[in-house]
């Protein structure tokens, strides 16, 4: 009996290239959600909004005619100015961070609606050749990919290399000790949720070329996804290069995050799991690699005092 098409391995290295450029897009996001959720040290939710309003701001403009990175462009902005409501929310007007998001990506729904001709969904025409990204061309997609990711992190090292990108970090580090020293942390947070969201948006509009449509829901999960991605490339990264682990790497290994993780979603789906298990999945993925950090920690911390305690009982004797 042949074995089933679902598990031949030939099978499951076609579907990789297109599986590995979606992990890029997906690699993009992370950025976002590393920024808010490492460098500020705060929880966002606007995440799940924005990535809808990039895609729906794209394939509108694309439809009236826009240049596609123009259009992601102007995505990007639609981000921007939504993650600085976040950040205001938070920041004047005292609502704390994770309700500040979900303010704000709750009124996102409507705003994506109206965006999107109150339709929950417009497709791009199949005879569209203008796109930058498109599943259509798997090859260009991985070209278009990793250039635009190497791109934007090369942009982010150089930023948070500046003055005002090392009092970001600070505020997220000590904010008190950031105050301390001058900097206006208030607008550091409007400003790192800005950016976050607005790179969360230009990966929401490459997503919607790559699958040719805008979703009212195609947000949904992206959060919990992003967190995914910066939890798996920190642990590999990590592991990979410990304490030679730099700030361009931690980037770098964001994006890597994002490949891995839909590397795993295309084994799930390749060994036929039920897709509706898919989101019960990525809960496990990211509680495994969150809890790895902690367990060893504790192992190391074992270890030291064992040895301690040998020591002890050494000199004792």
């Amino acid at each position: 009996m042949p074995i089933s098409y679902a598990l031949n391995p030939a099978a499951l290295f076609a579907s990789m290239p297109a599986g590995i450029a979606q992990g890029l897009i997906w690699g993009i996001l992370a950025l976002g959600v590393y920024i808010t959720f490492r460098i500020l040290n705060i929880a966002d939710l606007t995440v799940e909004g924005t990535f809808t309003t990039g895609g729906a701001v794209t394939v509108m403009l694309i439809l009236a005619g826009w240049n596609p990175w123009a259009a992601m462009l102007i995505a990007a902005l639609a981000g921007l100015a939504s993650g600085a409501v976040t950040g205001i929310l938070y920041t004047l007007l005292g609502i704390p961070s994770i309700l500040s998001g979900i303010l704000t990506q709750y009124a996102l729904y409507s705003i994506n609606l109206a965006i999107m001709g109150m339709a929950a969904n417009k497709a791009l025409p199949a005879s569209t050749a203008t796109l930058a990204i498109t599943s259509r061309s798997i090859p260009m997609a991985l070209v278009t990919g990793i250039l635009t990711a190497a791109i934007l992190i090369a942009v982010l090292y150089w930023y948070f290399g500046t003055e005002h990108g090392s009092a970001m970090r600070a505020t997220g580090a000590n904010p008190e000790m950031a105050k301390a020293q001058g900097i206006n942390i208030k607008s550091m947070y409007v400003i790192g949720l800005a950016i976050s969201n607005a790179l969360v948006a230009f990966a929401g509009g490459l997503m919607a070329q790559f699958q040719g449509f805008a979703d009212i829901n195609m947000g949904r999960g992206s959060i919990v996804i992003g967190l995914a991605a910066v939890i798996i490339g920190e642990v590999l990264g990590e592991a990979l290069l410990g304490k030679h682990l730099n700030f361009a790497g931690r980037l770098s290994f964001m994006v890597c995050g994002g490949i891995l993780y839909y590397i795993i979603v295309v084994l799930v789906l390749w060994m036929k799991l039920n897709a509706n298990f898919l989101k019960l999945f990525t809960a496990v993925i990211v509680g495994i690699f969150l809890a790895v950090p902690y367990l060893q920690g504790k192992r190391r911390s074992s270890f030291a005092k064992a040895r301690r305690q040998a020591k002890k009982y050494e000199t004792e004797a």
